[in-house]
């Protein structure tokens, strides 16, 4: 493929706030385990947006600090191999490649027991500089990187949702739906609807969708969703009690990252439900936990990742089994990431924009 430029254009977090787009960023150096790849496209996540506004990974009173500057942010990303160690066998140049987020370590008790996505060192794409993200024309996969390939012909915009799909359905699959649960999914944008469209090949009783957007709720309703709601223009706990005899939901997963939707899940579910936590959050939750304990009984679990779930969510993108329509709507140069990021807040009604390279 060629020699590779010494430079690229890349996005550079240096501290909270402080993103700068750096035309002439050293391109990353290949070491004798390493896969270097051209970056297709890079999705801009809720998570990106809340780092750059200052959230919990800078460290605060409760939480240590996660991010090491200046790395390049991006973690839904995907590209073609241009460059490999000499030591990489499984994978040629040419090939199209993504890796899950984490970097497990391989040597950590997690790690040396399968459950490598709660890795104790817990490198990250896009969040460190020893492993930089998508937001550049090149990307680094080391040795220990988990990686999947992408189908050749997966168009762009659907091979994008690979990640955000792979930690919906680990989401979905620790609620444990039944054909007769009755499901509640809070939050309808990308994550929500990856939730939404696996939920559905797990036919629950009602697959029921709350969101602040009707638009939204619109695209819940073509992904899969029996009924939804807009708990800004209707009670939405007295609805869903009416709908189960009084009992409340079975299942709530909480996809919004707002702690409005934590306190409305716990009141909303039944007694000995499944309330299934995913978001990142901005700010701290208060909640009653006397609903959890003596007066409910419920099953409290978090989600984290995308572990073990790329292999399925790639064959049922490309299959169509998994909805994709309209969900990632616009793209910009890293050039225009301020643009980008604006968009992806979706003020303007946008699902999910991605930086293309």
């Amino acid at each position: 493929m060629g020699k590779l430029p010494k430079t690229m254009k890349a996005l550079v977090a240096y501290d909270k706030g402080d993103y700068r787009y750096e035309p002439e960023y050293p391109v990353p150096e290949c070491g004798p385990d390493d896969i270097i790849i051209k970056t297709e496209g890079c999705g801009v996540c809720a998570g990106d947006l809340k780092c750059y506004h200052g959230n919990s990974t800078w460290g605060d009173e409760t939480h240590e600090k996660w991010v090491r500057t200046p790395f390049i942010p991006g973690h839904e990303f995907l590209g073609v191999v241009v460059e490999k160690g000499e030591n990489v066998t499984e994978y040629d140049l040419g090939d199209r490649i993504i890796a899950d987020q984490i970097v497990p370590c391989g040597k950590c008790k997690f790690c040396k027991t399968g459950r490598y996505w709660m890795c104790q060192p817990h490198a990250t794409f896009g969040f460190q500089k020893e492993n930089n993200g998508g937001m550049a024309e090149y990307v680094r996969y080391p040795k220990t990187a988990v990686l999947h390939r992408v189908p050749v012909d997966l168009p762009l915009e659907k091979a994008l949702l690979i990640e955000p799909y792979g930690c919906a359905k680990h989401a979905v699959d620790r609620a444990q739906i039944t054909v007769e649960d009755v499901v509640v999914i809070s939050g309808a944008g990308t994550l929500g609807l990856g939730m939404i469209t696996y939920a559905r090949m797990m036919n629950p009783a009602k697959l029921i969708v709350l969101d602040m957007k009707d638009e939204r709720l619109e695209k819940a309703k073509e992904f899969g969703a029996d009924i939804v709601m807009n708990p800004g223009k209707m009670d939405a706990l007295k609805a869903i009690q009416d709908l189960t005899e009084g009992y409340g939901c079975d299942i709530y997963i909480e996809a919004t990252g707002h702690p409005s939707s934590v306190v409305q899940g716990l009141q909303m579910i039944r007694k000995l439900g499944r309330f299934v936590e995913f978001s990142v959050f901005g700010e701290p939750t208060t909640v009653d936990w006397t609903l959890i304990g003596d007066n409910k009984e419920l099953d409290v679990l978090g989600s984290h990742l995308s572990p073990y779930c790329y292999p399925f969510v790639i064959e049922n993108i490309a299959n169509g089994n998994l909805k994709t329509d309209g969900v990632v709507s616009r793209y910009f140069p890293v050039e225009k990431w301020e643009e980008a990021f604006e968009y992806a807040t979706g003020k303007y009604g946008d699902f999910k924009v991605a930086i293309q390279f």
